[in-house]
């Protein structure tokens, strides 16, 4: 059981380790301190859902349905295309409202919104959690242990990120420095777009 629970933990992390869309708009927010707690909780409880959707057996659904995968790569370009492109306005515009402490609040609905389209229109995900979490698993005499070796680094993860962005504020209560996050933000999505439409 060890072995699996840390073989599951290790894949898991480092599969979300990488900057993605997802990974962006919780350091964002947490940079913000907005709404940290449901965001980590909503991002960590989707990935465990997916990864046990994977190590079910769910990770065939591709072939059994054709058009699914290719919907979901141009839904999720379109969903990145646009928040690229607004997080890049953000960036050219500057000003108050990108301070830590000031600025309008996005309210909870918005932020779980969000946060769902890039969880959930993000075909990656798919690939990652259940596809490749799923098949690797199978390796395993315990895949139970795997499983939740690989949900616990999701919410290690997503809360480590989200907390611990606040270290981070007394760089980010300069406006400047939100300019140069939200335009690495835009470059990162339209560049994830992209890659989602060409492959």
């Amino acid at each position: 059981m060890p072995t699996s629970l840390i073989a599951g933990f290790a894949l898991g992390f480092s599969l979300i380790l990488a900057i993605g869309a997802q990974n962006a708009f919780v350091l964002r927010q947490g940079l913000r301190r907005e709404h940290v707690f449901p965001l980590c909780l909503t991002c960590a409880v989707s990935d465990a859902i997916l990864i046990a959707a994977g190590v079910a057996g769910f990770g065939s659904l591709a072939q059994m349905v054709p058009w699914f995968e290719t919907a979901m790569r141009y839904g999720g370009a379109i969903f990145l295309t646009w928040y690229g492109l607004r997080s890049l306005n953000s960036a050219w515009r500057g000003g108050a409202v990108m301070e830590v402490e000031g600025g309008q609040r996005s309210s909870l609905r918005s932020v779980l919104l969000t946060v769902l389209a890039f969880t959930w229109l993000n075909p990656h995900v798919y690939l990652d959690t259940v596809v490749l979490i799923g098949s690797i698993s199978a390796q395993y005499e315990d895949r139970l242990a795997f499983a939740v070796g690989a949900m616990t680094a999701s919410f290690v993860f997503f809360f480590s990120l989200g907390y611990g962005a606040g270290f981070l504020s007394p760089i980010f209560a300069r406006a400047r420095s939100w300019q140069v996050l939200d335009m690495i933000i835009g470059v990162v999505m339209l560049a994830i777009a992209a890659k989602l439409v060409v492959i």
